[in-house]
């Protein structure tokens, strides 16, 4: 049997089972649970940048684009409607647009939506309808001068945030918050040799993990139960302590894998608390791209007075000379190299390698473009 992507429009929110502001790893995770409705995905984007905006090309009829700090979906849009591999149906509060044997035209659309200002293009709030192939140079925007106009064709149907102005929304723009969000990670402040503060989207305050203070039950409690525990030796990080710092319980600590907020917690076997915990940026192109959601992590400065609530900040887009300097100016930390093509098998990568930097309570885990991969806090 034929799969067919049944679609719904929600102009400003959403597409079909796509909703605007959601996670890369949300919708990646989605599109490996639907393989049979999308058997080809492509992944483009920039990796020499933390901050690329990401395009899941979902062949032949989907392109979703996500944005470059937070990674949440920014605009959807359709095309090739009358591509049969598969066949497409779609619908705007529950009647139908457009099928296999219903053709998508320019009066179908102005039926079901209404007037709108006059253009190339049928544009209203949250959603426009182009009459372009993808790729087609832009035409002249005034109002069509032919009868037979409507009969024109949609060709694309494009789904972003609504806007005051019903100004197409800047490609390189972040994702306003939306109901897509809540309850997800907004920011985790990083505080050395104390642990991270976690913000929520539509929480009140936020979520303190302490170092050495914050039990597996408070981490259960707080965050829910972690969507892996994994019991590993792995002593390889002890390459930055001192011989009498060294773990007398490594082998008994287990990890509590919360990959949906981009963090592990490293719990000790003995006391059951927090040791260590790595923070993930999840950045395209490195070899736990996708496993963790990012974690939109920033290393938090001494403040400079008890009323200073707004202490210096580096973020985990910035470079790694940068961070580095923050953490320890004039200092050259120590470095060992990791390639984690050697754990996975089947896995290659043009620049496998990573250099992993040890400060003074952290350790940065950098690519060969400069790019932090990952924090850990110990």
């Amino acid at each position: 049997m034929i799969p067919q992507l049944d679609i719904d429009i929600r102009p400003g929110v959403g597409l079909g089972q796509f909703e605007l502001g959601m996670s890369l790893w949300t919708a990646l995770d989605l599109l490996r649970r639907d393989s049979h409705l999308f058997p080809e995905v492509d992944v483009k984007y920039d990796p020499d940048s933390a901050t690329t905006p990401v395009i899941l090309h979902l062949r032949p009829h989907l392109d979703l684009l996500f944005s470059g700090q937070q990674q949440r979906l920014h605009t959807i849009c359709l095309k090739r409607l009358r591509d049969p591999h598969p066949p497409v149906t779609l619908n705007y509060r529950g009647k139908l647009l457009s099928a296999p044997q219903d053709v998508l035209q320019r009066v179908g659309v102005s039926k079901a939506f209404g007037p709108t200002y006059p253009g190339e293009d049928l544009m209203y709030p949250g959603v426009w309808f182009s009459f372009k192939e993808d790729g087609q140079p832009e035409q002249s925007k005034s109002s069509p001068s032919h009868p037979e106009d409507k009969t024109q064709e949609v060709k694309r149907v494009i789904v972003s945030q609504k806007t005051e102005n019903n100004e197409p929304e800047d490609v390189l723009s972040e994702v306003r918050e939306s109901e897509a969000m809540l309850g997800e990670l907004q920011e985790a402040a990083i505080k050395v040799h104390e642990g991270v503060d976690l913000y929520f989207y539509g929480a009140e305050g936020p979520i303190c993990v302490r170092i050495g203070v914050t039990t597996a039950q408070d981490l259960t409690l707080d965050l829910g139960p972690p969507l892996r525990v994994h019991y590993r030796e792995d002593d390889r990080m002890t390459i930055h302590q001192s011989r009498r710092q060294e773990d007398t319980d490594i082998s008994t600590g287990y990890f509590y894998n919360y990959f949906q907020h981009g963090i592990d917690f490293l719990m000790s076997g003995t006391a059951h608390t927090v040791k260590k915990m790595i923070l993930h940026t999840n950045i395209p192109g490195t070899a736990l791209f996708q496993r963790y959601k990012r974690c939109p992590w920033a290393i938090q400065g001494q403040p400079e007075d008890d009323e200073d609530d707004t202490p210096p900040r580096k973020w985990f887009y910035e470079r790694f000379e940068d961070i580095s300097h923050f953490l320890s100016p004039g200092e050259t930390p120590p470095t060992m190299r990791l390639d984690r093509t050697m754990e996975e098998d089947g896995l290659t990568l043009p620049s496998p390698a990573t250099r992993l930097l040890g400060f003074d309570g952290a350790v940065l885990e950098v690519t060969d473009s400069a790019l932090v991969a990952a924090v850990t806090l110990f």
